[in-house]
Order: C-alpha cells, then sequence, then structure tokens
C-alpha cells in the first residue's frame, strides 16, 4: 500500500499539472477562432445532455494543423528556433565544460565558492539580467565604449536586435544549467585512472580524451538536454535581445495569443510544439534511467 501511494503521487501531479492542460490545449487547437469570450468555438454545456456533447465533438476539427502545414511562417519559425536551440547548446557546452572542468580540479576548499558563483545569478530576476545585457549591447552600450576606448574599434558596433545578441544571451542565461551535470560527473571521476592513463603512456592531451570526456559523457549528455529543451521554446530573449529577424516558435507563439487572438492556431503551434519536445524528453529520461542503472 505505501509503495502504491508513492508511485500514485507523482502520477497525480504528472495528470494534474500535464495531461489535463494538455487535453485543454488540444481542444483548443481542434476548436474554430470566434469573436466570443473565449474567442474559440464550440464550447462544451453539460446542461445540454447528450446532444450537446455530441454537438460538440462533431465541431472538432483539424483545419488548424493543416493551416500550419500550409503557410510557411510556421515551419520556419519551428526551424529556426531548432537551429538557434542547437548552436546555443553548443556554444553552452564549449564555454561550461571548461569551466566546469577548473572547479572540478580546484582545491577542495575552494569547490563550494566556485560553486556559488555560478549559482550566484539565479539570485537576480530573469528579466532584470536581460534588461541588463540590452545596457551592455545597445550600440551606446559598455562593450561598445569599451571597444571604442581601447580603439579595436572605430565605430559602434550593431549588436543589439541580432542574432548576435539572443545567443550571448542564451549561452548568458542557460550556462548554469550546462555546468552544474558536468561539474558533478567530473568531480565523482577518480583521478587515479588519469594517472594510470599517463603511466602506460598516455599524454595529458590523450588521457584528458580517452579519460576524462568518456567519463563525463552523463554531465555533457544532462546539460545539453537542460539547455536544448527549454531554449526551443524561449520567448523573453528573443523578444528583448533579438530584431525583426529574429525567428522563434516562442515569439509566433505569443503573436497568436495576444496580438491575432487566434487561441486555436496558437493552441496547434503549441501541441506541436510540446511534440517536438518529447522526443529530447524521453531521450533524456532514457539516459538517466541508464546512467542509474550503471551506478545501481
Amino acid at each position: 500500500m505505501r509503495r502504491a501511494v508513492l508511485i500514485l503521487i507523482p502520477y497525480l501531479w504528472l495528470v494534474a499539472l500535464f495531461l489535463i492542460p494538455f487535453v485543454i490545449v488540444l481542444k483548443i487547437a481542434l476548436s474554430d477562432v470566434a469573436l466570443a469570450r473565449p474567442p474559440y468555438m464550440p464550447q462544451l454545456d453539460f446542461t445540454g445532455g447528450w446532444a450537446a456533447i455530441r454537438n460538440f465533438l462533431t465541431g472538432l476539427d483539424f483545419e488548424n494543423f493543416v493551416f500550419l502545414t500550409s503557410d510557411d511562417l510556421y515551419w520556419k519559425a519551428y526551424l529556426s528556433s531548432l537551429q538557434i536551440a542547437a548552436l546555443s547548446t553548443l556554444l553552452t557546452l564549449f564555454v561550461g565544460y571548461p569551466i566546469a572542468y577548473a572547479m572540478a580540479r580546484s582545491a577542495p576548499e575552494w569547490r563550494p565558492t566556485l560553486l556559488m558563483l555560478v549559482i550566484l545569478p539565479f539570485w537576480t530576476s530573469f528579466l532584470i539580467r536581460v534588461y541588463a545585457w540590452m545596457g551592455i549591447l545597445s550600440n551606446e552600450g559598455l562593450l561598445n565604449q569599451f571597444l571604442l576606448w581601447t580603439g579595436i574599434i572605430n565605430e559602434p558596433l550593431t549588436i543589439l536586435n541580432t542574432n548576435t545578441a539572443v545567443y550571448i544571451g542564451i549561452v548568458y542565461t542557460y550556462l548554469p544549467f550546462m555546468i552544474l551535470p558536468i561539474y558533478s560527473a567530473l568531480e565523482r571521476m577518480d583521478d587515479s585512472l588519469l594517472e594510470a592513463a599517463e603511466d602506460l603512456g598516455c599524454s595529458r592531451l590523450s588521457a584528458f580524451w580517452l579519460v576524462t570526456i568518456p567519463l563525463s559523457k552523463n554531465g555533457i549528455i544532462a546539460g545539453c538536454f537542460l539547455v536544448f529543451i527549454p531554449v526551443i521554446g524561449e520567448f523573453v530573449i528573443p523578444s528583448l535581445l533579438g530584431g525583426s529577424g529574429t525567428l522563434m516558435i516562442g515569439k509566433v507563439l505569443w503573436e497568436e495569443f495576444f496580438s491575432n487572438r487566434d487561441w486555436p492556431v496558437a493552441s496547434a503551434v503549441a501541441v506541436i510544439l510540446l511534440l517536438i519536445l518529447v522526443i529530447p524528453i524521453i531521450l533524456f529520461q532514457r539516459n538517466e534511467q541508464k546512467q542509474r542503472e550503471a551506478e545501481g
């Protein structure tokens, strides 16, 4: 009985916070836009009995999903979001791995301080940090002023409202999500394995590539998933740091909901986005399961 209760609690959590909202969004995606409140039809009315339920079900259709395939804006937004998420994940990995490696190889008494410095940005608001980057990357911002002062450039660079600014904001924001799992994997690594590899004739670079990288693979995979999955649906960073040419599905979703007030099309966009995210989520869960089985 105790085991059943422990298993039932997370399932109830998933049903309440995932399955039920997903069913509601899917129902809106199968509806038609209407000048009403809420702005879609049909709406379920239990007071009308089975006839009302039957009319409600017959009013649902897949026209919104067909519309998404007919307009190239949506599939271009999906592809652009996947491209930006993939490249941002690689950039975050290239920046985060050396930091995590340095933290894992530092003196034990310094590691809590370094770990606190990595987590420190979470103590401030996410919006405040993004707005701070707007001030840094603008034409009159700190970065251009510093480059002009050093003589590296003769005129301000246009960084804000470009994809470059979006990548900078994403890498900065999601860097801790890459550092922490890699640091956790590197901290548990046995240093005697590196000494054994060097005793067998490996150079330090070869030992790093043949021993350190494979042993930190689980941390790399976890960090990549933790960055890639939320970046696909990112809205705030491309809206504030990116320009009109920055096309991401999160911006399209917001415009459909609040600018066009086309809730059915917006819900269809959200459903497809969720289905796209299910693939990396399943892969992440399988990797975590394999890691637990290996440790067990």
